[in-house]
């Protein structure tokens, strides 16, 4: 660590140690790819990468790299002032291809050319978005829909003698919004390309600008349909860390409690998924059958089977009964029970072996370059979990092991996720053993502003990352969110290359992408079949309400 420091002062004398986790390097947009390549030979992993329009108050827009080295369990924010007016500064993408979804969105979103960038395509705005117009500059208003430019649509087009076969915009196993488009040679996928975003909310623009700090919570739980938790949780504990604030210790404990809940939910509903895209509906209906009494369990506790709406700035909303750990206690034995049994008929199966072992393959030099996370990491041999490497919530006081797997196919993403259950069952019943007694939030008074905090959750999906600035109005200057699947489908183009075609629904859903994660939310009439789209007012009568 300390040989790393002296090696940083050669390229920035501006480094700021803001505790002994979290150290901050300003430098020169020249000196970026120095950067760079120093934090690559350290080992650093990339994590996010965002700007912050400071257009106002000192005519820059400031870059934000965030990296991370696990076994320091030390973050590093890279920080870069870039000029509004030629917003431009070298892509670091042939060091870090981790880095390339994000380069993109930053072009999108806030104006900011990456020279050398090898895909310079949009990535988050649509196609007939007008040109010069970036939403998440502060000289844009919200509530403004610029009018909408018909120009063609940026593909990747197939090599001469290639055939393109098309899988969406809407996917059918799935059944979301999402193009994966596959360049082949016969039956053998050669290429890939990927456009998404169809749904995107810019729930980031919207909080910035018209919700305070203690409704967010209610809005980032939505961005995702099976694991919102793990957003509101994360949010609040960005927050939580930028005002200083320390919640109780049975808060934190709920707070675990619910996060592995949602994991028990998240896996099962995995596995009964990958059955049916292989055709197996027994078992698939098997594990959603064992999935459902975590719903009502999650129904009993705070009132909804998701979205559960009880987590705020300073804590929890809800207390947890001693009945409710009684039932809590019967239920997850039970399911441990049958889920040691569905893994017996999974590990016994030839079919389910023939068709997951050495299919999708992902090498852990291949995982580690581009960054993935969670249990696609883990699948590969990736040491990697955000409760150990930087914990938070009740997980210091709880024991548990990390479940790794070397050959990174989808035979061992489904086995990771099949221990990952049983270790959710094992960290719950320490929740319920040893859960204190005691408030389960605190009164938050002003939080000050332009006080800055990143905050990691262990998603089922893996490692999600939320960004805070705090901001002088009651609420986020900034507030950036990187969802894990995000990170997670920039791996896909080497998952799919080599396969066949009819392998391809079954890798693409080995990483359980999660559209409504990295596109940030939607809703649907489930009456009128149709995407439902809430006005500002609507939703603040909803944050109101709550």
């Amino acid at each position: 660590m300390k040989n790393f420091k002296e090696t940083l002062i050669y390229i920035s004398s501006n480094i700021e140690t803001i505790d002994e986790k979290n150290i901050v390097i300003r430098t020169e947009p020249s000196q970026i790819k120095e950067v760079a390549k120093l934090l690559e030979i350290q080992g650093a992993r990339f994590i996010h990468l965002t700007a912050i329009d400071f257009i106002s108050q000192k005519n820059k827009i400031e870059l934000n790299y965030f990296f991370s080295i696990l076994q320091d369990n030390l973050n590093i924010i890279v920080k870069v002032e870039i000029d509004p007016l030629t917003p431009s500064i070298s892509s670091v993408s042939e060091i870090t291809p981790a880095v390339i979804w994000s380069e993109r969105e930053c072009n999108d979103l806030f104006g900011i050319k990456f020279e050398g960038h090898p895909d310079p395509r949009r990535l988050v705005l649509s196609d007939d978005w007008p040109e010069g117009i970036h939403p998440l500059r502060k000289n844009f208003q919200y509530n403004i829909s610029p009018p909408e430019v018909k120009q063609p649509v940026a593909l990747k087009k197939p090599e001469e003698g290639k055939t393109v076969i098309p899988i969406g915009p809407f996917y059918p196993s799935l059944e979301e919004p999402a193009y994966f488009r596959l360049i082949v040679d016969g039956e053998e996928i050669v290429d890939f390309d990927y456009r998404g975003f169809y749904v995107h909310r810019g729930i980031e623009k919207l909080a910035e600008s018209a919700l305070n700090y203690q409704q967010i919570p209610f809005l980032a739980e939505r961005i995702c349909g099976i694991c919102g938790f793990v957003h509101s949780c994360a949010y609040c504990q960005a927050v939580e860390k930028a005002g200083g604030i320390e919640i109780p210790v049975r808060a934190k404990f709920i707070r675990s409690m619910f996060l592995e809940l949602e994991r028990l939910h998240s896996h099962l509903l995995w596995i009964g998924l990958a059955a049916h895209i292989v055709g197996f509906d027994t078992l698939f209906m098997q594990a959603w059958r064992i999935r459902e009494p975590v719903m009502y369990l999650c129904e009993m506790i705070t009132g909804n089977r998701k979205t559960y709406g009880i987590n705020i700035v300073g804590g929890v909303t809800i207390n947890v009964l001693p009945q409710h750990l009684k039932d809590m206690e019967g239920i997850i034995s039970q399911i441990e029970k049958e889920v040691i049994q569905l893994r017996e008929i999974i590990l016994d199966d030839e079919v389910i072996q023939l068709r997951f072992k050495n299919v999708g393959v992902l090498t852990q030099n291949d995982a580690k370059k581009y960054c993935v996370c969670g249990p696609v990491a883990r699948a590969s041999g990736v040491n990697i979990d955000m409760r150990i490497n930087f914990p938070y919530a009740a997980y210091p006081m709880l024991s548990f092991r990390v479940p790794l797997n070397k050959s990174g196919d989808v035979w061992a993403r489904t086995i990771i996720r099949l221990e990952e259950i049983l270790i959710s069952i094992s960290i719950l019943k320490q929740i319920i053993e040893n859960i204190p007694e005691g408030p389960t939030s605190i009164k938050i008074s002003k939080i000050e502003p332009w006080k800055e905090a990143i905050s990691y959750i262990e998603a089922p999906r893996g490692q999600l990352f939320h960004y805070v600035m705090t901001g002088p109005d009651g609420r986020p200057y900034r507030w950036s969110v990187r969802a894990p699947s995000y990170q997670n489908y920039q791996a896909l183009s080497i998952m799919l290359k080599g396969a066949s075609i009819a392998d391809a629904p079954l890798i693409i859903g080995s990483i359980d992408p999660c559209f409504s994660c990295t596109e940030r939310y939607e809703a649907i009439d489930i009456r009128k079949k149709i995407p439902r789209v809430y006005s500002v007012e609507e939703l603040k009568r909803c944050l109101k309400a709550r």
